[in-house]
Order: structure tokens, then C-alpha cells, then sequence
């Protein structure tokens, strides 16, 4: 199996769009989970992560400046009292959340939504569940090809991530115009960074500097559950 480098996938798009990677830490003590989100309008670019009692959630850096919330404010991280983490690219987030606090599946969850209702676009939905002992799912929900009466689901499923491995799944599969959506499989990636905080300034210099946003990079360690996070903002750097 080819395994990419994950700095040169980013490097290499300038708009991959919102992005999510589940995997092991190089040692193979640690879960690991990365978020991103970039923007090409103002509005897209108008945000911040910022944390919250179970996770993060994305905030206008200008509420004077925001024209449309309903996108892109959401919760992309959620963690649920068993200790299992949702992260998605929307409201979605939530659904699964419900879902599985009243025992049902994150399929059942996913069942119910489709992808966003923003054309020409028709943006995809991607969602991750990360379980405590370290494996975990990816899915995404797109249109047909662009044809918006179509609804296409994905399920992949990771029982025994190896150390220093994980998956990678994004939004877009290129910068055109419509922007397509992601094809194929997840992209196994290399997971090489020892904490969060050298993981996420590695992958921001390595996002386009014109269209990226936030990433927020969490490292759990699969003995105690603990985590340990890191956070940039590209609003800080203003």
C-alpha cells in the first residue's frame, strides 16, 4: 500500500478545502486527530477555532463581518462522556452526537443528512468517529457526480491502525471551477510528529498561506485517555 507524505499532499493543493486525518502516533501510544478549514471568500475566511467544554467549535473572528452562519459555524469536534471523539466538516457533528447518546450508530446518524445544500458546489460531508482503543471511521456524503439528486454514501472502517499511520479524507478534489468533490479512498498517510504542537505548525506551513484558516491537532493517549491539543488560528497571526 502507498503511503503519502501528508506535508506534500497539502503543499501540492492549494484548496483542498476542510480536511480531516485519523491514525497513531509514531510510538504507537497516542490516537491522533487533525482538523482543518481554509476559505476563499471573505465570509469563509472570517473565522476562528475556539474550544468548548467537549471539543472546539468555529466562531466569527468579526461578527460585524459575517454574512452567512448557517455553513460554516458549527462543532467540529465533539468528545462524548465514553471518551469516543466526532469530528466533522459541519452541523453533522451533532447529529452523530444525539445518535449515538441514544445508542444508535453514527451510520443511522449519517443516513439521515446528505451533502451541503450550497451550489454549485454541493460541498461533501466528512465525518470521523475515533474510538478509544484507537480505531476508528471515516465517511463521506456527496452528490452524484455534481448532480444534487443524488446522494452518495461512504463508510470505511479502521479496526488496527498501525503506528505512525493514518487516513486522510478532504472535501475537494481539485481547485476548478465548480470545485469537485474528493475521490476515492481515504489517503493513508505517515504520521511522523512525536506531540500535537510540532504536527500542527508542520501541516500549517504546509497549507496554501492565502487560503488557510484554522487547524486544531489533538494527540490521546490510548492507556489514560488523556489529551493533549494544539490550536492555530490564522487571525492570530494578523
Amino acid at each position: 500500500m502507498n503511503t503519502y507524505d501528508l506535508n506534500q499532499l497539502l503543499h501540492e493543493h492549494p484548496y483542498p478545502g476542510r480536511g480531516i486525518v485519523l491514525g497513531r502516533s509514531a510510538d504507537g501510544k497516542s490516537a491522533v486527530l487533525v482538523y482543518f478549514i481554509m476559505g476563499r471568500s471573505e465570509n469563509s475566511r472570517n473565522r476562528i477555532f475556539e474550544d468548548t467544554q467537549d471539543g472546539i467549535r468555529t466562531q466569527a473572528f468579526d461578527p460585524s463581518k459575517m454574512t452567512d452562519p448557517s455553513l460554516i459555524i458549527y462543532h467540529p469536534v465533539r468528545t462524548l462522556p465514553d471518551g469516543r471523539t466526532i469530528v466533522t466538516n459541519g452541523d453533522q457533528t451533532d447529529t452523530i452526537r444525539d445518535f449515538l447518546l441514544e445508542g444508535k450508530t453514527w451510520q443511522e446518524a449519517l443516513r439521515t443528512r446528505c451533502f451541503e445544500p450550497d451550489p454549485p458546489n454541493y460541498t461533501p460531508r466528512i465525518s470521523g468517529l475515533l474510538n478509544t482503543d484507537g480505531s476508528y471511521t471515516l465517511s463521506i456524503l456527496k452528490s452524484a457526480g455534481g448532480d444534487p439528486s443524488g446522494n452518495h454514501r461512504f463508510f470505511y472502517e479502521y479496526d488496527h491502525p498501525q503506528p505512525g499511520a493514518g487516513h486522510f479524507i478532504h472535501t475537494y478534489q481539485s481547485s476548478a471551477d465548480p470545485l469537485p468533490s474528493f475521490l476515492g479512498e481515504p489517503r493513508p498517510v505517515a504520521i511522523t510528529a512525536p506531540d500535537a504542537e510540532t504536527l500542527a505548525a508542520d501541516l500549517w506551513l504546509a497549507l496554501n498561506d492565502e487560503n488557510k484558516v484554522a487547524i486544531y491537532v489533538q494527540y490521546t493517549d490510548l492507556a489514560t485517555g488523556d489529551s493533549e491539543s494544539a490550536m492555530i488560528n490564522k487571525h492570530w497571526e494578523v
